[in-house]
């Protein structure tokens, strides 16, 4: 495991993005558990990803341009989603006084795991990431590029964590003031719909 990969991804997971921004969003309305559980579902995201790379089908989307499209509106349409419920304090964004019960949690990993599947992005930077760090002579890329991608899912899955728990931790002295939590959602809500805008002008 080279120092340039890990720093490179540490660069690229601690950048504020979708995944950041709906794990902090958890984190302040339902709680640490809840944060930990976004954190999960937004690193299970990567899985597809990861895969579609070592398939080649990451490729496709790079060269289709209906593949890519598709995708991307699907994305596009689920951020539009997300920036409404926050509005509306509904779906894995509900304000909950309680730690989130298990049904709550599930509902959590399996938003968080949508918001980065939808992101056809991710497949090709995945595609254009991950091979700068094989050397040609290598003898087994696939396994290399599984510990690459391991490392990588790791090191999402430490630093949203970190993230939710800083928010969580909070989250008391928020919740309790309502103007503050009115801000908050909106900021959130403007967040996820200037995401899928910005997915929604992405090329290939």
């Amino acid at each position: 495991m080279t120092l340039a990969f890990l720093l490179t991804s540490l660069i690229v997971v601690a950048s504020p993005g979708t995944g950041v921004l709906y794990t902090l969003a958890v984190a302040l309305t339902q709680g640490a558990k809840a944060s930990i559980a976004a954190a999960f579902g937004c690193t299970l995201g990567i899985v597809p990803h990861m895969v579609a790379a070592m398939l080649g089908l990451a490729a496709l989307l790079h060269t289709s341009a209906l593949a890519f499209a598709a995708l991307k509106w699907c994305g596009v349409i689920y951020l539009l989603y997300m920036a409404w419920q926050a509005l509306r304090e509904t779906g894995a964004l509900s304000i909950e006084p309680r730690p989130a019960a298990a049904r709550s949690s599930r509902r959590v990993i399996v938003t968080g795991f949508l918001i980065n599947i939808l992101n056809p992005k991710l497949s090709i930077f995945f595609l254009a990431f991950l091979p700068q760090f094989i050397t040609i002579d290598e003898a087994h890329p696939l396994a290399r590029m599984l510990e690459l991608s391991g490392a990588f899912m790791a090191m999402t899955f430490a630093v949203f964590a970190v993230y939710g728990l800083f928010a969580a931790g909070i989250r008391d002295r928020v919740i309790t003031r309502p103007k503050v939590m009115t801000w908050l959602r909106r900021s959130f809500a403007a967040g996820f719909a200037a995401l899928g805008a910005k997915l929604a002008f992405a090329e290939r």
